[in-house]
């Protein structure tokens, strides 16, 4: 049955995706213009969790699909990107953390452009980036937890703080990796020759 649905594009696990896509707007309105914390707090927890689930799910319901493997890490990045360029605006984080960040992001865009020269698809993701993505993804709530007025404020910067430095610490690796994979098409599989219309 594995390959029922993989072009379907109504399933549970793209339904998911797509609600957390329409949180990314609302976060960055809850972070910069309200400043409500506590929400923005309790949308990073709900981001996870089913960003958790439609993974589990698609396995359990055999609901996997092509637009489900570009989605759901196009919503992950989405979501990373956007949540620390806002902490960034709010002084939550230093800006070489976000330079570190986005630097991997970019490179690995570029690399994108060997694989579509080869006619190749982008490459499998590497469970560590998937881990460190959750690592981030986990010390976000936690930094913000940090700026509010209760009393886990110091454990949520602590905390916050070591998963950041962790997460980005393996983040940076697997965009070793990944760039390592691009380099590796790139020398043994040749361009596939431009075709004119």
């Amino acid at each position: 049955m594995g390959g029922v649905f993989a072009d379907r594009i109504l399933t549970v696990p793209n339904v998911l995706s797509v609600v957390r896509l329409l949180g990314v707007p609302l976060l960055v309105w809850l972070l910069l213009v309200r400043h409500a914390d506590g929400w923005a707090f309790t949308l990073l927890i709900l981001s996870g969790v089913t960003d958790f689930l439609d993974g589990k799910l698609a396995r359990l319901l055999d609901q996997s699909s092509r637009l489900g493997a570009l989605l759901d890490p196009f919503v992950d990045r989405l979501y990373l990107v956007t949540t620390v360029a806002a902490f960034l605006i709010r002084g939550i984080i230093p800006w070489w953390v976000v330079a570190i960040l986005l630097g991997r992001e970019l490179v690995l865009t570029l690399t994108l452009v060997i694989y579509k020269r080869r006619d190749l698809p982008p490459p499998d993701v590497i469970y560590l980036g998937k881990a460190a993505t959750f690592a981030l993804m986990s010390a976000l709530p936690w930094l913000l937890a940090g700026e509010m007025d209760w009393p886990l404020d110091g454990f949520g910067r602590a905390f916050g703080g070591a998963l950041l430095v962790w997460g980005t610490t393996v983040y940076v690796w697997t965009g070793v990796l990944y760039t390592g994979k691009a380099i590796a098409i790139a020398r043994t599989i040749p361009a596939v020759p431009h075709r004119s219309a």
